[in-house]
């Protein structure tokens, strides 16, 4: 049966420090509930990561030769290297054995079938699925009258600070073009799915041809969704060739 792991050296401690932005884009993603296959380092210091969480525990079998350990957000995993001496000779046996892990983070488990291999120190961020997603969104929005959520979701956008809740999913790249605003061209920048919330989010270039005032209204076209709730331009006068930003806030789970 898979235990807890025992603390090893206080020396790993040294390599806790904040990832770096190479280092997170460079990290293997794992999602809760669901058997994740990864290579780790049979030589080195792997490093797993909760996100938006702490590790509560790591339960594995200590006799396949590894050991654990955790502090908050991060635990490491180090697989034993065994040494002999030959008259002097000295001898490095690596593990090639794979092992499994089952890590409790934010309230859910992420089943690791971890291959050990002759590869550099690896990153591993244990993602938050979709039940952690809607809990996380529904105590950032729970308390905030739809206005209110409205206005909150808006500024996250114009600010690029989307909460790590929030979903990005896939954007339409082609140009759009709206009968009730000939003069504008119009290219999704990025979409959001608020799960838990019930609300979807995109934000789009707005491009002039001609110079003149744009009307907030245009946009309420079927065009950009059909439960369309919300819509904000950051300007509102645009000379010709200039952009503008818009963020629109739908109800519902899809566009």
């Amino acid at each position: 049966m898979p235990k807890s792991g025992r603390p090893f050296c206080a020396a790993i401690a040294l390599v806790a420090a904040p990832l770096s932005t190479s280092a997170l884009a460079q990290a293997v993603v794992a999602l809760p509930d669901q058997m994740s296959t990864i290579r780790l380092s049979n030589r080195d210091v792997n490093h797993l990561v909760c996100q938006g969480g702490e590790v509560d525990e790591v339960k594995y079998s200590a006799e396949k030769g590894l050991a654990v350990e955790k502090a908050g957000a991060d635990a490491w995993i180090k697989f034993l290297v065994k040494e002999s001496d030959d008259n002097g000779q000295i001898t490095r046996s690596y593990v090639t054995s794979p092992s499994e892990f089952f890590v409790t983070c934010n309230g859910a488990i992420y089943p690791l079938y971890a291959e050990p291999s002759d590869i550099p120190a690896q990153t591993i961020m244990l993602a938050p699925g979709a039940r952690q997603r809607a809990r996380a969104n529904e105590d950032l929005l729970a308390p905030l009258v739809e206005e209110e959520r409205a206005v909150s979701i808006t500024l996250s956008l114009f600010q690029d600070r989307v909460p790590a809740s929030f979903s990005d999913v896939a954007v339409n790249a082609r140009p759009i073009a709206l009968a009730s605003a000939p003069t504008l061209r119009l290219t999704e920048r990025r979409r959001v799915l608020i799960e838990g919330a019930g609300l979807n989010a995109s934000e789009y270039w707005v491009e002039a041809s001609t110079a003149g005032e744009v009307d907030e209204r245009l946009f309420l076209d079927p065009t950009l969704g059909a439960r369309i709730f919300s819509v904000t331009l950051d300007r509102l006068n645009l000379k010709a060739g200039e952009t503008a930003r818009l963020i629109i806030l739908r109800r519902g789970d899809t566009l």
